[in-house]
């Protein structure tokens, strides 16, 4: 019985210890692949590069409304997989729905140098807002976040420094532990953890109009952290639930319940005081 206890104990600290050190390739998935030009993918669109704070140069796509003047930009913070090319559908939606928006790929992300962590995507993120306000002119109470999965945490966290006119989180999860916890019950995720993506604790702190978009189905972060996440928002709220809609459906990455969503959300912040 000391045998097997001992054994057992070594097993899971040689665990604790992998999940330690390889913890980053289990919540990030890039694909490193250099994504083609924008204007292939997008009509009009703009292939630029944004310089972030410790000097790394990242692939970004402008895509502008189909026509005419946007009626408000749309900063879009991806998830943990794939590349900006996978978002072309939201983006040409968008612009035909008389939005602007941002596509843009982390670090380690879509041809881009660096390796991708909680702290390093703050800054990559804040490159896109720069550059936007900077470059694009775009006034602040004419920009939405628009954070997906992962890009939950990442616009939340930008939102507390930066608020934007709102917000739109879909899939938001309560914290990246709460997610882990769910998908490995055995494992001690809170102590393990070194990026934490606190987004419930974030909402609570942004008083901006805010959209949380989650699906019935979705397995990959339970629908009921995404009503949680609603539940904090300190701002004003709305919920959208897409019945039987899974985390990586065709629903989440464009379409009308999404192209509705933004721009319901886009009315609400016009009107915000």
């Amino acid at each position: 019985m000391i045998r097997v206890g001992v054994v057992a104990l070594v097993v899971v600290a040689l665990l604790v210890a992998a999940v330690w050190v390889l913890q980053r390739r289990l919540i990030y998935y890039p694909d490193p692949s250099p994504v083609p030009p924008a204007d292939r993918l997008i009509a009009g669109a703009d292939d630029v590069t944004l310089t972030t704070s410790d000097g790394l140069e990242l692939g970004a796509w402008y895509v502008p409304p189909a026509s005419g003047d946007p009626l408000m930009t749309v900063l879009v913070a991806a998830g943990n997989a794939g590349n900006r090319a996978d978002r072309a559908l939201l983006a040409s939606d968008l612009a035909a729905a008389g939005f602007a928006s941002l596509l843009f790929d982390y670090r380690g992300y879509g041809g881009n140098p660096g390796h991708p962590s909680e702290d390093g995507l703050a800054l990559d993120v804040r490159a896109a807002r720069r550059y936007l306000v900077d470059e694009r002119r775009v006034p602040p109470e004419r920009l939405l976040y628009f954070g997906e999965s992962l890009g939950t945490g990442v616009v939340t966290e930008l939102a507390t420094e930066h608020p934007p006119a709102g917000l739109l989180l879909r899939s938001p999860f309560v914290d990246l532990a709460s997610v882990g916890a769910a998908h490995y019950p055995f494992l001690p995720v809170r102590l393990l953890l070194r990026d934490r993506f606190p987004v419930a604790e974030y909402v609570a702190r942004i008083d901006v109009p805010t959209t949380v978009v989650y699906g019935t189905a979705d397995i990959v972060v339970p629908p009921e952290q995404s009503a949680r996440v609603a539940d904090a928002a300190l701002g004003p709220v709305e919920t959208v639930v897409l019945a039987g809609a899974g985390h990586n459906d065709d629903v989440m990455f464009g379409g009308a319940e999404i192209v509705r969503a933004t721009a319901d959300l886009a009315a609400r912040a016009l009107r915000a005081p």
